[in-house]
């Protein structure tokens, strides 16, 4: 589908505050009395502060969440869209109802920084430090200034069962477009998003309307059509969740389709078109790594166990651990189509893993000659001792004959 969608009819984003590139609050006004006041100086403070500590859009919600968050959770699991990970149906009651996780909460302060991008065969969050640990640190000063206006707090990011875009759209920050990712008429898609809980009794302001129209850009671009309808994500589709929660070997259906990415896809929140409205990212610590932009294969098909730490300390991708990052790699370098390769494939041959032989053997198929690969087939898949492995071996059209 064409880039050109329903934005046009939406209208501009709101104007910002320049001078210090942070969003202005979209609360509605509060009526007279000197509690009302004080509260609302509270959250001017809040949110001056907040953008000192480099957050880009600060707001609030109540502690709860509409009936649809909760129903809609519920249909997602019930279908198994989860795929793996099964944390996400044993959290279900906590991530339905913030209350749970902290009875005495009363206010929820929504946090997001931008990190705008260039997208390519890592996802454009994991070429940066990891975000959960730069964002949680200035959480921390955040909660603490808060905290020393007489609330208790606690932080979350990404680690705790919180339902955080459907909490961000209630409290104003964006909207969950049709690629169920939070979209911001000022960031376009490009955010991470914290939360700090709290017992004081805040101004919330105005939750955020939908503003998708009748766009289908990211339901459209996504390579292995993991959108059953729009707002829906089956994650069993997805390469985002194939490359780096799926601990598994990666379905033959997909493995074309990943193409050169090894750690996540941005597809769908590339081109959505209300990015033509995003900066970019203004987070010193969130700056990208450049080998990260282009991944140098090889050099990666190389990294053994330690190796594979020392290249990615500090980051995302050491998450995934050696095994599964391997598998990536060889599916990206079976897609390269680049027979310079043939050399880092035929050196997964020898991995631990089964999971990255398994791909080495698929990747050899794609860019081998036959009577290569048949040699190879020959030399290695009687020794194989896994049977999905040699299984791979079996299902190449270029296998020689069993006899």
């Amino acid at each position: 589908m064409s880039a050109r969608t329903a934005i046009d009819a939406c209208g501009a984003p709101p104007v910002t505050d320049i001078q210090n590139n942070f969003l202005p609050s979209r609360a509605p006004p509060v009526s007279g009395g000197e509690p009302e006041a004080g509260r609302s100086r509270l959250v001017r403070g809040l949110r001056a502060k907040a953008g000192e500590l480099g957050f880009d859009a600060c707001r609030v919600a109540a502690p709860s969440l509409p009936p649809s968050a909760r129903e809609g959770l519920a249909a997602w699991l019930a279908a198994g869209a989860h795929g793996d990970m099964a944390w996400m149906a044993e959290t279900f009651a906590r991530r339905a109802d913030p209350k749970l996780l902290w009875p005495e909460a009363r206010s929820v302060v929504m946090l997001a920084m931008n990190y705008g991008p260039a997208v390519g065969g890592v996802s454009v969050y994991a070429r940066k430090r990891d975000y959960h640990d730069v964002l949680k640190g200035r959480l921390k000063q955040l909660a603490g200034w808060l905290a020393a206006q007489g609330g208790d707090v606690k932080v979350f990011v990404d680690t705790a069962p919180v339902m955080e875009k459907p909490l961000a759209q209630q409290a104003g920050l964006g909207w969950q477009g049709k690629h169920t990712n939070l979209v911001s008429r000022e960031f376009g898609s490009w955010l991470f998003l914290g939360a700090i809980f709290t017992d004081l009794a805040l101004p919330t302001d105005a939750a955020e309307s939908d503003h998708c129209g009748g766009c289908r850009a990211c339901l459209d671009v996504c390579p292995t059509r993991a959108f059953p309808a729009p707002y829906r994500l089956d994650a069993r589709r997805c390469i985002s969740y194939l490359t780096i929660e799926h601990k598994g070997a990666i379905a033959p259906e997909f493995r074309a389709a990943i193409g050169s990415r090894i750690y996540g896809c941005d597809d769908c929140l590339a081109v959505c078109t209300w990015n033509k409205f995003a900066r970019a990212g203004r987070e010193a610590k969130l700056a990208q790594r450049e080998d990260l932009a282009h991944p140098p294969l090889a050099e990666f098909a190389a990294l053994d166990e330690a190796g594979f730490r020392r290249r990615f300390a500090g980051g995302p991708i050491k998450r995934i651990g050696h095994a599964r990052f391997l598998r990536n790699v060889m599916i990206a370098i079976g897609n390269s189509g680049d027979p310079a390769l043939i050399a880092a494939a035929r050196a997964g041959l020898a991995a631990e893993s089964p999971l990255a032989r398994a791909m080495a053997v698929w990747a050899l198929a794609r860019l081998c000659p036959a009577e290569e690969f048949s040699a190879l087939a020959l030399r290695y898949a009687a020794a194989e001792p896994d049977a999905a492995v040699a299984q791979e071996w079996r299902m190449s059209p270029a296998a020689p004959a069993q006899g």
